[in-house]
């Protein structure tokens, strides 16, 4: 008995093993022309492993039985694909993507006029700076400058009652927030990050709104000339930062 109760408990183990190594593939094509997609980002939201299509369109990426694939391409819509049993058994799948049609505003550039002087020419030049400073004891960051004009009143707010401030986005959000170690730790994401600005990798993994990435930011101290101009990536590595800090002050 004790021997048959042994072999059913390794044959569990080799099942769960099989399953987590199984891999899917398929092709992302565009649909209005079935020409492929290069480089399309695909991560699963999952597991939180990553990988792009090739020239050909092509992509294979670990995943399991109804994990949730996502799929995004600079100017198509972002669509997620569930695996499926059928998937599993009839192999590569055709995935279709849908072109986004933007409409551009029109801007207005409006030159720095020179004088031929440099010393007023680099006064009549705009600098913007943001400074990213820390208090002694504290183990964490504050961006100041023109873009973060509250910088003081929060640096206050953070050492009178550190753990308060973010309770709320980290404390209730504990399963999103071990997808986020997760996402720091695979390459293929981090390199997926680094060429995207439009945060919604980054809300589809971790199941939060643009609205609390900016708060998350905010209230960790980042101007708001930080929060419109970063990667991904560095929005990935600030949240992180800022989550650990809050690891660190619930203790």
């Amino acid at each position: 008995m004790r021997l048959y109760t042994t072999l059913i408990f390794l044959f569990l183990i080799i099942s769960n093993s099989m399953a987590q190594d199984t891999r899917v593939s398929g092709t992302v094509l565009n649909a209005a022309n079935d020409l492929p997609l290069e480089n399309v980002n695909l991560v699963n939201l999952n597991q939180v492993k990553g990988t792009t299509t090739n020239t050909n369109g092509y992509f294979e990426i670990n995943a399991a039985v109804n994990d949730t694939l996502y799929f995004s391409y600079l100017g198509f819509k972002t669509i997620q694909v569930r695996v499926t049993n059928d998937w599993m058994k009839y192999g590569e799948v055709k995935v279709k993507m849908t072109e986004i049609g933007i409409a551009l505003e029109e801007v207005v550039v409006k030159p720095i006029q020179l004088t031929g002087y440099l010393e007023i020419d680099a006064k009549n030049i705009p600098i913007y700076e943001n400074y990213r400073y820390s208090i002694s004891g504290l183990n964490a960051g504050y961006e100041a400058g023109e873009y973060s004009p509250t910088a003081a009143g929060k640096i206050l707010g953070s050492i009178f009652n550190p753990a308060d401030a973010l309770y709320n986005i980290f404390g209730q959000k504990p399963k999103q927030m071990r997808k986020l170690r997760q996402m720091k730790d695979d390459d293929e994401i981090r390199n997926l990050l680094q060429n995207k600005f439009d945060r919604q990798t980054l809300a589809a993994v971790l199941q939060i709104t643009q609205v609390d990435i900016d708060e998350i930011l905010a209230r960790c101290n980042y101007s708001l000339d930080f929060a419109r101009t970063a990667n991904d990536l560095q929005i990935l590595d600030a949240i992180s930062g800022c989550y650990e800090e809050y690891r660190v002050l619930k203790r």
